[in-house]
């Protein structure tokens, strides 16, 4: 943990925090029934998803969110490209109310 709060490793990427998750964790929340949203633009979505993954642009999110994720109890599981979108996108629906979201640690980069 740095002076400002962030915790970095040594390659100074972003460290794997509790409400992290690996894609091997993600295919097994989906199986259980989790949401699975993509927080990409429209355009990064159609170029290759993650099958039945729900497209919500972090820039939509605040809004659309009331509206698709009706469930505040349900598991919602957020990627992007790097894991810095869907960080911020899980830490804004945590602030909406949201309980059980998660982030794809390090987004689509790493499969």
């Amino acid at each position: 943990m740095n002076r400002f709060g962030c915790c970095f490793c040594r390659n100074r990427s972003r460290c794997m925090d509790k409400d992290d998750i690996t894609m091997e964790q993600l295919e097994n929340m989906a199986k259980e029934g989790a949401i699975i949203l993509d927080v990409r633009s429209p355009q990064e979505y159609q170029e290759g998803h993650i099958d039945g993954a729900v497209l919500i642009p972090e820039y939509e999110l605040r809004i659309t969110a009331k509206e698709m994720l009706k469930d505040k109890k349900q598991v919602i599981v957020v990627y992007c490209p790097s894991g810095f979108r869907s960080k911020r996108a899980q830490r804004l629906l945590n602030y909406m109310g949201y309980e059980n979201v998660y982030n794809l640690y390090k987004g689509l980069e790493n499969y």
